[in-house]
């Protein structure tokens, strides 16, 4: 069950409102973001809002109303209230981001279990991207990274943003964009958008390869010899991530570290400042779908600024 309010303020469309140069750099024309009232997820909004105002496109905010049957089912004028929270909450929000940046937001509420609902609605409108808060859970929380958004990340139709931080510093573009990579075809998908996000946003691009510490894993001490290699592999491999980089267009400087590729991550994206993060998806099935993969995790639990998981 789902419920539609209408936009508010009767701002006009985005794509007629911004020029024609910007719509046609925008690289998301739809975006989706789940609103749940609290400050990330208005972060989300926020940061959404402020990319159509720049680019152009549409703001669909998705309110999930989840209604147990058996804790509230001798209650069941529960689901009704839960309704109109969520519809107090969005209006209350919509008209926020039409005074504040002059674009109009459609909001869809509906019942079910949230990642059902988001990632339903987002294939349903055609969403090309899904904007999200996190609240950076600790201890066996953060194991789970909150079911929301981990679930969201896994099954998205499209690429995702996570938003763990006040939106005082939410600009709408990005100036410096690290791009984490290892060769992989989901790690190349993400350098692609990375590059597409350069050029719209003018952004500069730093592209990380973290050598892992085998001596962790399999107990030996490595030798010069394959340290060497080590290197030479991870030279190998960056250089293809600045070449691809070169026949978009971009100029990407790169990194080579060693050590535990989240923590690598989220150090070197606060040493450059980066403003975003941009990580490729690799599809986890089975018991590595349960644990959403350590690294994408992690660096999403820990990072200073946005990160986008591209699909």
């Amino acid at each position: 069950m789902c419920t539609e309010n209408d936009r508010a303020g009767e701002m006009p469309d985005q794509s007629g409102t911004a020029s024609a140069a910007a719509a046609e750099q925008a690289v998301y024309k739809t975006i989706l973001v789940a609103f749940d009232g609290s400050e990330f997820s208005r972060s989300a909004l926020r940061e959404a809002s402020l990319r159509t105002r720049r680019y152009g496109g549409k703001v669909i905010m998705v309110h999930a109303v989840y209604f147990d049957e058996e804790e509230f089912g001798a209650a069941p004028e529960q689901l009704e209230k839960r309704f109109d929270l969520g519809r107090k909450i969005c209006f209350q929000a919509k008209e926020e981001v039409s005074s504040e940046y002059g674009i109009a937001v459609e909001s869809v509420i509906c019942q079910g279990d949230p990642p059902e609902v988001i990632t339903a609605m987002a294939r349903e409108r055609g969403a090309d991207l899904i904007a999200l808060g996190t609240h950076g859970r600790k201890g066996l929380r953060r194991m789970l990274m909150g079911s929301v958004t981990s679930q969201v990340v896994l099954d998205a139709p499209c690429d995702v943003m996570v938003v763990r931080k006040p939106c005082s510093d939410c600009t709408g573009s990005y100036e410096s964009v690290l791009v984490p990579f290892d060769g992989s075809a989901s790690s190349r998908r993400a350098l692609q958008r990375a590059c597409s996000l350069a050029k719209s946003d003018g952004a500069d691009i730093t592209v990380l390869y973290v050598i892992p510490r085998y001596e962790e894993m399999v107990e030996f001490l490595r030798t010069g010899s394959i340290r060497k290699s080590l290197h030479g592999e991870a030279e190998r491999i960056i250089g293809e991530a600045r070449n691809e980089a070169l026949s978009s267009g971009i100029s990407a400087a790169s990194l080579v570290r060693e050590g535990a590729a989240p923590e690598s991550i989220v150090e070197v994206a606060r040493m450059l400042e980066s403003q975003l993060i941009v990580m490729g998806s690799h599809g986890w099935k089975g018991v590595e779908r349960a644990i959403m993969g350590s690294t994408a995790e992690r660096v999403i639990t820990n990072a200073p600024c946005p990160v986008l998981v591209v699909k």
